[in-house]
């Protein structure tokens, strides 16, 4: 074989090797580390549950109610938690039956977003707290938390779970915004001045898909808070 044939060869296989290496860190690597993360927040979830107190057997008028209403009960509203500290596991029932991520203060890579997942923007709002929770989460790379954000409906549950129960949350709408748009961090979002009388949940991200010239905007309001007492609740029923 000549050596041009050679050297061919050899930057073909080099491309074939190079190709991988993209896959695997842009999908493949991607998705061992989602999954990981999944069973990280659903083993979390499991030790909440397994040190909550033991809720009272349901009657039999309650086991044939398959409704689960939500319960209406005040929110247990948290202390802001510390830059890395997870606080929260999100479920959100369109992106998968075992999603589960954890939440934790903070939305620096080092610390929050790359080792942990989901970012809570210091002093928004805390989970069923009146006010604007901000939250940012990567859409590719480091288990891509956010990446089907795009793909939420209206009504879609997001739901907080934490050692005191369950924050439902209802999709609403999505917007693009640039990057220094720090408006849709306002205790109303978009509005300048304007006291807040509701809560709501902004989750952002990067957009397009691998590049940061824009910023993905998903918002939700408030549904109802269910206390672990009650168990989980029909929000995070499976998406049919």
């Amino acid at each position: 074989m000549s050596v041009l044939g050679v050297l061919g060869e050899l930057l073909i296989t080099l491309g074939v090797v190079a190709l991988l290496f993209v896959a695997w860190q842009l999908w493949i690597g991607d998705w061992i580390i989602a999954a990981e993360r999944d069973a990280v927040g659903n083993s979390l979830s499991q030790d909440w549950a397994a040190s909550a107190s033991p809720s009272p057997s349901p009657s039999a008028s309650a086991e044939a109610d398959t409704t689960r209403p939500a319960v209406t009960v005040d929110p247990v509203v948290m202390a802001q938690p510390g830059d890395g500290q997870v606080f929260a596991v999100m479920h959100i029932p369109r992106f998968g039956s075992d999603y589960a991520v954890r939440m934790a203060g903070g939305v620096t890579r080092p610390k929050t977003l790359d080792p942990i997942g989901i970012g809570h923007y210091p002093g928004t709002a805390m989970p069923g707290e009146t006010g604007n929770m901000a939250v940012a989460a990567h859409r590719t790379t480091f288990g891509k938390p956010f990446n089907l954000i795009a793909t939420l409906h209206v009504g879609d549950a997001i739901v907080m779970e934490t050692p005191q129960g369950w924050y439902t949350y209802r999709f609403r709408t999505l917007e693009y915004v640039k990057p220094d748009a720090v408006e849709v961090l306002l205790p109303v979002p978009q509005q300048v001045g304007v006291a807040a009388d509701g809560k709501y949940l902004t989750m952002t991200s990067c957009s397009p898909m691998y590049s940061k010239s824009e910023r993905i905007v998903a918002y939700s309001t408030f549904e109802s808070f269910t206390p672990r007492s009650a168990g989980a609740p029909a929000s995070l029923d499976p998406v049919s």
